[in-house]
């Protein structure tokens, strides 16, 4: 395999002011040193808050010790796996420094998975111990005759840690809201109680290093199986140092940033660029629960507005469009990130229409814990890209053998630096395809670069469509139904056709009634190449999301049914 001259980063030259172009890992090795550092430096600023309840920085201090040594009297061991199921609570961030800063090894599971996934994840893990939401424990229910290592689990309440608040919070959840399912689970321990049991003796400091194991950060990687992404403190803390390189040089020193944490924490994007990163500079997170119910989170930006948000491309579209997003103060808004989907210039134009700020677009994956590139903080419109390198982060747009293309050719893009992954948990031939000898990871993704260094996506290599021989990216489909005035979102797949081999085949959300198969096939026509436009075209009330909000392709290719009633192609 070749490789670009060494030093040859194009990308370098468009590097803002301020902005290194390394970061040195050695300059904050593990989470247990972010933990201290942030706790130190900012006692008496809130760190979080939720349900109307702030806790400081010296609080969180206090809870994550107290639960440090709670876990250190149990019967566990450094590098042991211990998984968190919840929703954004106020617990999460405690639990998870709780457990990286006594070595242990964090699975984070989504809050939605059924008891086969969950049991899958945790067998999958040798995960000994979880911390569960009681809305989530139902599920454990159901899944605990399959989850052959689990011993214990410590049951969070919403309201845990709000103090008089919380039992408020916690009744109307269960009596009110009915929203805590029926379970029985003889394992369990209360996490109130189990915190206040640590209470009682001092947290002991633990030998963790840069090698150890962080997270077991699940995904689908290049292949759609579910495989464990192993995260070292290096790989995590790296992501953190070169977020803050790019980021801070922008933002006001001075200021104590809010931002809102809507992205379920269990995602890497949250973890890292939100929660993380965050508490390195000292901001305010407002941790949202439920960030699909738009008019509650639309109530507490007006009470507490944003300074700095990092969402999906869905959710800056929910919010730009909805009726009472003009209630909310943007003023004091620096920064509008988007990263986990690619974002669409469509919904960049409305929410800088709402906002006066473009949406700055980055890109990441679980496997690169998560960043990657980020576009420059000054631009004044969305760019399309995906902006440049982060520091220490080298790329390569790689053809079939490896080599690498020259520029403008669109081929996969690989990455290498101190955020890529160790590997996949047990899985030494997907390791072995996706991670190289020589460090670089083979990221599933095409992409171009652009004369000055920056990265376009093209789409994912396994999403790609094949008409005829012809290569069909669904991003460039999408993005063009998504610009018709009358569509509010669009995903596209291929589906088998006996004549092509493939088609076309879009599913759509209408945000006007008025609109026909026939009006947006036109409008497709008018602007792609024949072959690219949607030969079969169905409305949909919703298209299916993830928690984090990205729609998902592979659940439309798993549903013949909905396929077979998408419209046929004309004869």
């Amino acid at each position: 395999m070749t490789g670009r001259p060494e030093g040859d980063r194009p990308w370098l030259a468009r590097y803002p002011a301020g902005v290194p172009t390394d970061i040195d890992p050695a300059e904050l090795p593990t989470l247990a040193d972010l933990f201290e550092e942030c706790v130190a430096q900012f006692p008496d600023r809130v760190a979080f808050e939720t349900f109307g309840k702030s806790i400081t920085y010296r609080e969180f201090e206090k809870n994550v010790r107290d639960l440090a040594s709670a876990l250190q009297q149990m019967a566990l061991k450094k590098g042991d796996a211990v998984a968190v199921m919840m929703p954004n609570l106020l617990a999460y961030p405690v639990v998870t420094f709780a457990l990286v800063i006594s070595g242990y090894t964090v699975v984070n599971i989504n809050p939605l998975y059924t008891p086969r996934e969950l049991a899958d994840q945790i067998n999958d893990s040798n995960t000994r111990m979880i911390f569960i939401a009681d809305v989530c424990a139902h599920t454990l229910d159901k899944a605990l005759d399959d989850c052959v290592k689990l011993e214990r689990a410590v049951l969070v309440r919403l309201g845990d840690l709000l103090g008089w608040k919380g039992t408020m919070v916690n009744f109307v959840a269960r009596y009110v809201k009915k929203s805590i399912p029926p379970y029985h689970l003889p394992i369990t321990h209360s996490f109130s109680s189990f915190i206040k049991w640590g209470s009682r003796s001092p947290m002991k400091k633990m030998d963790v290093g840069p090698d150890d194991v962080a997270f077991l950060q699940y995904t689908g990687g290049t292949t759609g199986v579910s495989k464990a992404a192993v995260l070292t403190h290096r790989n995590i803390t790296s992501n953190v140092l070169q977020s803050q390189a790019w980021l801070k040089p922008s933002l006001d020193g001075d200021t104590q940033h809010v931002m809102y944490t809507a992205l379920p924490l269990y995602h890497v994007l949250a973890l890292t660029a939100c929660c993380l990163f965050m508490l390195r500079i000292g901001a305010t997170q407002v941790l949202i629960p439920n960030a699909r119910d738009i008019p509650a989170l639309i109530d507490q930006m007006k009470l507490r507005p944003p300074t700095i948000l990092v969402l999906v491309n869905t959710l800056y579209n929910a919010l730009a469009r909805h009726s009472r997003i003009g209630e909310v103060d943007f003023s004091k808004l620096a920064l509008s990130l988007a990263g986990g989907m690619a974002t669409q210039a469509t919904v960049s134009r409305l929410w800088k229409q709402v906002t006066g700020k473009p949406i700055i677009e980055g890109y990441g994956l679980s496997e690169t814990s998560p960043l990657v590139s980020v576009n420059r903080l000054d631009i004044d419109e969305f760019t399309g890209t995906i902006g440049y390198p982060v520091p220490s982060t080298d790329v390569r747009i790689a053809g079939a053998q490896g080599e690498a293309l020259p520029v403008g050719e669109a081929g996969e893009l690989w990455v290498k630096g101190p955020q890529v992954m160790a590997g996949y948990l047990g899985q030494p031939e997907e390791t072995a395809q996706t991670l190289m000898p020589d460090g670089w990871f083979r990221t599933g993704d095409i992409a171009v670069m652009n004369a000055d260094g920056s990265l376009s996506i093209v789409d994912r290599l396994k999403d790609m469509i094949s008409v005829s021989g012809q290569k069909v990216y669904p991003n460039e489909v999408e993005d063009v139904l998504v610009s018709h005035p009358k569509v509010r979102e669009a995903a596209v797949i291929g589906l088998p056709d006996k004549n092509f081999g493939e088609c076309v085949c879009a599913f759509v959300v209408a945000s006007d009634p008025s609109l026909t198969v026939e009006e947006l096939r036109n409008f497709a026509r008018e602007r792609l190449a024949g072959f690219k436009a949607p030969r079969r075209i169905q409305f949909r009330d919703e298209l299916p999301k993830s928690n984090v909000g990205k729609i998902l392709r592979r659940e439309l290719r798993r549903d013949p049914e909905q396929q077979d009633k998408a419209t046929a192609p004309e004869a």
